[in-house]
């Protein structure tokens, strides 16, 4: 009893614990003012280096970018952590791209995401600082985003020689797997020149008028193509490629571009001419471009400001597109900015093109885009009827032996019905008349 007796009151203890703060607060003040911040700053960064030194764990910074220089693997971790969103995971974002269908979902920022590899556990969490912009500045950003990746510091070696890596090559798979073909056109106003849409083209190589054993060669060179960037960079060569479609109005060019697309899962970037204003703006346009892309060029020979490069000389670089130009666009130095391109040329009258685009290099494969044959017509007839044989058959093969019709007139008489029988009719009606017509002028 008499312990207790002597013990002070509670009262008192508060008093003293308040006395006790208030002269804790007031220390720090005055030592906030009579010590230097620099002095703080070094101790503080001493304590902090001490604290550090005990810690087991190891703290990986990957910050967005390095000044206007985008941080792949930022982008890569930001990718793959999207894919790990789970039931335990609190905070998400979700973005809806301009144009795009799909949503976008990736973690945000102060969420902590553990994932493990290997039976090694790695925590990530994604954090963001302000940026002190200059009056000189360029760069519109006013905050940096970056990730912290924790981990046990003996797992050091296996984080940056195995782990990292191996995102990076997740995070490329999961883009394939959801990426989107889009269609980039010209845009002085776009990023680097170009703006885009969703490329919602429906052909495919199944659906495509051609000659079998044509689509088959088409189909193994562009397989061979992709599967060769060892090759290209033993043989010192870029690793592009250039065909050239040829033929009338009408027999599917276009298409065919289209179908190649949907196939590799490029983007298409639609290269007018008339919209590109000089050569310096082409080298532009093609560092603008991605990689693993189609660059296509319709109608080369329709192209105004393609003169002869004898007639160059009375102009300035500038002034204009030149032949010398576009040549060098294709197959200079600057060509070789970029991975897996694929550059595609169109043109009605292959006789009107200069030789020096003609030559392997530029236009390493060419393909003639002729008028329809019977066996093009049976997958139009396929595609459009769901038909494989029919009783008009035999006459359509004979008739397809004596006149000239592209794939787009075959195509629209076929669209005319939804009976097979009405369309097919009006099909064998058509090419007679086209043959009488034929035979009334010879």
């Amino acid at each position: 009893m008499e312990l207790f007796e002597k013990m002070p009151s509670s009262k008192t203890i508060l008093t003293a614990a308040t006395s006790l703060t208030a002269s804790a607060i007031l220390f720090k003040s005055i030592a906030n003012d009579l010590v230097p911040q620099q002095i703080q700053l070094f101790f503080s960064s001493r304590f902090q280096k001490l604290s550090n030194r005990f810690s087991s764990q190891l703290i990986v910074v990957i910050e967005e970018c390095e000044g206007l220089t985008t941080n792949h693997m930022f982008d890569a971790v930001n990718v793959y952590l999207g894919a790990k969103v789970n039931g335990s995971t609190q905070r998400i974002k979700v973005n809806k791209p301009d144009k795009d269908e799909d949503l976008e979902v990736s973690v945000d920022r102060y969420q902590e995401v553990t994932d493990s590899y290997e039976n090694v556990k790695f925590t990530w969490i994604m954090k963001s600082r302000g940026i002190k912009q200059s009056e000189k500045s360029t760069n519109p950003k006013t905050e940096l985003r970056y990730f912290e990746l924790i981990f046990h510091k003996k797992q050091k070696e296996m984080a940056l020689k195995s782990y990292l890596p191996y995102i990076l090559r997740r995070a490329k798979e999961i883009k394939e797997d959801k990426r989107v073909v889009r269609l980039h056109t010209v845009d002085y106003n776009g990023t680097d020149y170009w703006s885009s849409v969703v490329l919602n083209h429906p052909a495919t190589f199944d659906t495509m008028a051609m000659e079998p054993e044509m689509k088959k060669e088409l189909i193994e060179d562009l397989d061979m193509f992709v599967s060769r960037k060892d090759y290209y960079r033993r043989v010192g060569k870029a690793w592009k490629r250039g065909y050239l479609f040829y033929g009338p109005p009408g027999t599917g060019k276009s298409s065919l571009v289209a179908a190649m697309a949907n196939y590799l899962k490029f983007d298409v970037y639609d290269l007018d001419l008339r919209e590109v204003q000089c050569n310096s703006d082409l080298r532009r346009l093609l560092i603008g471009s991605a990689n693993r892309s189609l660059l296509v060029i319709e109608d080369i020979d329709c192209n105004v400001g393609l003169k002869n490069r004898e007639n160059e000389n009375d102009t300035t670089e500038d002034d204009k597109i030149t032949l010398s130009g576009l040549l060098n666009f294709i197959d200079g130095l600057w060509s070789s900015c970029g991975d897996e391109r694929i550059i595609v040329f169109t043109t009605n009258h292959k006789d009107r093109l200069d030789p020096a685009l003609l030559r392997p290099g530029r236009m390493d494969v060419h393909i003639e885009m002729s008028y329809c044959t019977f066996s093009g017509f049976r997958v139009l007839a396929s595609n459009y009827l769901k038909v494989d044989e029919h009783r008009l058959f035999k006459a359509i093969e004979d008739l397809f032996r004596r006149v000239k019709v592209t794939p787009a007139e075959v195509a629209g008489e076929l669209m005319k019905s939804n009976n097979a029988n009405v369309a097919l009719e009006g099909l064998v009606k058509f090419l007679q008349n086209k043959e009488h017509e034929v035979m009334t002028r010879s």
